[in-house]
């Protein structure tokens, strides 16, 4: 197979099924959905049940005890149950449009990782949208979410469908070409090379941190914000903590002075 997409969920079942419509309608099949489950209650297996059938691969369902939250241990966990050789990383509130894998395989380059963004929703259109908007990508047509009562700024265009403007916007956008966790792809070999995700970080950052030491390491990163489109569901953050951030961010600082390359606690162990 071409591509392993890691889906990280965590207790949210409604959105996770939306999600799962989106990829069950990509313009490419050769993919498998692995799903990198942080301590959620059984339901979500019912909702992969349902989803069983249709994609070309089994689905992964990598689910680990809800000790809080955990992220970057369950993404590690996650990458080493992938059977292919280039990863993508999303989010299960996540929609992709059709394209969203077909994107990630254009674009993807030795010696790089990709940098995608989202366009995020209010929580009544996330409620709204259902199955069938998603078949239908309506849930991409700006004319569609306005109709719908969704109040439009320039953001709305990261939902174009001309090729050529979402090149030039690739281009011209001043959002710097991160690592991000909803929407970004790399080789498996280069992640484990910086030793996965870092097991000391809570929430706030942690994508970022693994692509600052992959920059480290000597990759550059193609920013897709404006190709590579998905469209982010509502929901509240109950895991924000200040003194989580304030330590993520110090770990980031550090790992920029010393200009560290693989962390120690990380995906090695788990080998």
């Amino acid at each position: 197979m071409k591509l392993s997409v890691i889906i990280t969920t965590y207790n949210a079942e409604e959105w996770l099924h939306k999600v799962l419509v989106g990829y069950s309608v990509q313009t490419t099949t050769d993919f498998e959905i692995v799903i990198a489950d942080d301590g959620s209650t059984p339901k979500v297996k019912e909702v992969l049940a349902l989803f069983s059938a249709k994609f070309k691969y089994p689905i992964i369902h990598v689910w680990q005890e809800d000790l809080g939250f955990r992220k970057s241990e369950i993404l590690n966990k996650a990458i080493l149950k992938t059977n292919a050789d280039y990863l993508l990383f999303t989010d299960g509130d996540c929609i992709p449009r059709k394209d969203f894998v077909a994107v990630h395989l254009k674009h993807k380059e030795e010696g790089s990782f990709l940098s995608g963004g989202y366009f995020k929703l209010p929580m009544n259109l996330s409620k709204a949208i259902t199955d069938d908007d998603i078949i239908k990508q309506n849930c991409f047509d700006v004319l569609w979410l306005k109709k719908q009562g969704l109040s439009l700024s320039f953001k709305a265009s990261k939902l174009t469908h001309n090729k050529y403007f979402a090149a030039f916007m690739n281009w011209l956008t001043p959002t710097k070409r991160t690592f991000n966790g909803h929407n970004t792809s790399c080789f498996k070999s280069d992640i484990i090379a910086v030793n996965g995700f870092n097991e000391d970080m809570q929430y706030g950052g942690l994508d970022r941190e693994v692509g600052e030491r992959l920059f480290n390491n000597g990759l550059i990163s193609k920013q897709i914000r404006y190709a590579a489109v998905c469209v982010h569901l509502d929901h509240a953050r109950g895991y924000f903590s200040q003194e989580g951030w304030d330590k993520n961010l110090a770990i980031r600082a550090y790992n920029k002075k010393h200009h560290i390359i693989k962390i120690k606690n990380g995906i090695e162990k788990l080998a």
